[in-house]
């Protein structure tokens, strides 16, 4: 790298001219392609958007001046350039750099951008705001790419921004649209004159004239503005969405021409009113396989720079993901059934859709990163007697909750919802994990919601949505690989609403929901060797819960814990807390186990299950102080022994243990092995 190592923020970059600049571009790709090689993230957008980065933090006075980016995807050169270099190899680890743009994080970060289609929106507040508060210097750009123009926010926010002062830059960030403009001498000509200087300098001071003699309206001036972009779209022979909007459009512009970009931005900065530069990039750019692949290198995780290897480890005898056994199950059950169809937002490799597109490619259906239309569009097939699967991350399904409600529960129409990367997922962190969906589905009538313990429970409950039940059913399950080598059981239909012991116990009752409950079923054999002796129950439904099972566990024990990937408030501890109290069983204690009230960052999710004491060792330990509490209130509660009707300790023979009780230190609290 030549100069890179020594651009510590944007002001050192304005010290350079434009061919020093063309190899500070080739100095970042260099660093993102070694950066990820080594350390996995999004790749290939971000080498999409290096020249167009360069030539922003280059003519704009950031961070006063605001660069609010529509995703984190496509600003890693944003957060190398802006200080955070030396640090970028933490990116996407825990306590390190987060995967997105977070103000948290930095002062140029100027908006959490996780969630697609946010960015128009959110600039355009901050651009009305600079206007009220009288920053006429003060620039707002919005960056936004091609796939988050097909969510309906977005549309929404250039709706609004024709109507309020402003003067936003929308730069749309086109690596594959099908706003397929003509090229040519006159396209390239008109895209000089309407963004020189001279020309709109000219434009404006006759415009200000007219306005001042009262020869013009603000009504005129947007009749004038279509008559215009209707006499740009007959020379050019093309039209584009956003001058419907009476938004300025200018482009397209080639996004790695790094002297045009610049020279083009600069033309257009000071321009009032909102306005649009439209500028064609290649994903992957500079790195050939990323190029040719696009999609498999949106975040292809380790591999080799030098050869372009994917570097997949792949470990004998390993489970399939569980996104794999969705996939394969639902073209399985579609071989059979001609009304099943599929449906998910953006995601068919994800969420391994895909499977479903390649065998019945017209029973498949990619709506778009448009959550909100995924679930009204199956709500609308349902209505015609099909049965759509359709198939969100639980982090995005909260961008459609009314519909959820509105559009399907409320006619109790027959959709399957299978929301992937339910609990957390990872290195995305708090923006995609998928810890809320148990709560916020909970609250809505008219649903089944359910979480799989293994890949059988998964298509035995798949099955059920569509041969046992009669309305919305929701099934989650999390990111990652399943339990079972053996998952190809043959699906049956399986009673809605009723759990399942797994094993016996005397001591504590706990109550899991999906398959975290596989972490609980080993804490629960440590357990035993430690002489806690826990009964475990599947709950496999929160909604309709078994009330049968928690009444029968409400007579044989006093001392429960209730066990979920999700948070601690709303989910299945709430359920089971509320009817015990709505049942007057109140000399009950519930000890909850979840995710607490706050938001958890990223890192690998090993990690952040022990940092939310989910992980064996966690659950391990939330026994035994369960068990701890138990034994001190044994010699001050005569109702126990009446209320367990197996005693609270019993005669039997572990090692290390005598008449049932585990090991102690000298402070009498129960040892745990710290290698567990």
């Amino acid at each position: 790298m030549k100069y890179l190592q020594n651009i510590n923020s944007p002001e050192d970059l304005k010290k350079l001219d434009i061919e020093q600049l063309k190899v500070v571009c080739a100095d970042l790709r260099e660093f993102i392609i070694e950066q990820l090689s080594h350390n996995p993230g999004h790749f290939a957008s971000s080498l999409g958007t290096v020249e167009l980065t360069v030539a922003l933090h280059y003519l704009y006075n950031t961070p006063y001046d605001r660069l609010v980016w529509d995703v984190g995807h496509q600003a890693y050169s944003h957060k190398i350039l802006t200080g955070r270099r030396d640090r970028f190899y933490t990116n996407r680890k825990l306590n390190g750099l987060s995967g997105f743009t977070n103000p948290a994080e930095s002062e140029y970060d100027t908006f959490i951008a996780g969630h697609a289609s946010t960015s128009i929106s959110a600039a355009l507040g901050m651009a009305v705001a600079a206007t009220l508060h009288h920053e006429d210097n003060r620039h707002v750009v919005a960056i936004i790419g091609d796939g988050s123009m097909t969510g309906g926010l977005a549309y929404e926010g250039l709706n609004n921004a024709c109507s309020q002062p402003n003067n936003l830059l929308i730069i749309l960030n086109d690596n594959n649209m099908s706003i397929d403009n003509n090229v040519g001498g006159l396209q390239d000509y008109l895209v000089k004159l309407t963004t020189s200087s001279k020309y709109n300098k000219v434009r404006n001071h006759l415009y200000q004239k007219f306005k001042n003699n009262n020869l013009i309206t603000e009504q005129d001036k947007n009749q004038m503005l279509r008559f215009n972009n209707s006499m740009k779209s007959l020379i050019t022979k093309e039209q584009n969405l956003f001058e419907g909007f009476n938004i300025r459009y200018f482009g397209p512009v080639d996004g790695h021409d790094l002297p045009g970009l610049i020279r083009v931005l600069r033309n257009i900065k000071d321009m009032t009113g909102p306005k649009l530069l439209h500028i064609k990039t290649v994903k992957g750019k500079g790195f050939k396989p990323a190029e040719k692949s696009a999609t498999i290198w949106h975040a292809p995780g380790l591999f080799n720079k030098e050869t372009g290897e994917r570097l997949v480890q792949i470990k004998e005898n390993q489970p399939q993901l569980y996104q794999d056994i969705f996939g394969h199950t639902l073209v399985e059950m579609a071989e059979k059934n001609e009304k099943i169809v599929g449906v998910t937002p953006a995601m068919p490799t994800g969420c391994s859709m895909s499977f479903m597109m390649n065998r019945f490619p017209e029973r498949s259906f990619d709506v778009g990163i448009a959550e909100a239309h995924a679930v009204t569009f199956s709500a609308g097939m349902a209505k015609e007697g099909l049965i759509p699967f359709c198939n969100i991350y639980s982090s995005f399904m909260q961008r459609a909750y009314d519909q959820i409600i509105h559009d399907v529960a409320l006619q109790k129409l027959k959709v399957v919802f299978c929301l992937d990367r339910a609990g957390l997922v990872g290195e995305d962190g708090p923006t995609h994990h998928g810890v809320f969906d148990l709560a916020y589905m909970r609250l809505i009538p008219n649903l089944v919601i359910s979480a799989p313990y293994n890949e059988h429970d998964l298509r035995n409950l798949m099955y059920t949505a569509v041969y046992g039940n009669d309305g919305p059913f929701v099934i989650r399950y999390p990111r990652g690989h399943g339990e079972l080598t053996d998952w190809h059981n043959e699906p049956e239909i399986i009673p809605i609403g009723k759990g399942r012991q797994l094993s016996k116990g005397n001591d504590i009752a706990l109550l899991s929901i999906g398959t975290i409950g596989n972490n609980a079923a080993r804490a629960i054999k440590k357990a035993k060797e430690m002489g806690i002796s826990v009964a475990h129950y599947d709950m496999l439904f929160l909604k309709p819960i078994d009330e049968e099972l928690l009444l029968n566990v409400a007579k044989e024990f006093r001392y429960i814990i209730t066990l979920e990937h999700g948070t601690k408030i709303g989910g299945l501890g709430s359920a089971v807390l509320e009817f015990y109290a709505a049942n007057g069983l109140t000399d009950i204690q519930v000890h909850q186990m979840g995710i607490d009230d706050r938001f958890v960052p990223h890192g690998a999710v090993k990690e952040l299950l022990k940092l939310q004491q989910l992980d064996e060792n966690g659950i391990l330990q939330h026994i035994v102080s369960v068990y701890e509490k138990m034994k001190q209130d044994a010699p001050h509660d005569k109702s126990l022994k009446a209320f367990h009707p197996f005693g609270l300790f019993h005669n039997r023979t572990t090692d290390g243990a005598t008449d049932g009780v585990p090991p102690s230190d000298t402070s009498g609290r129960v040892k745990i092995n710290s290698e567990l």
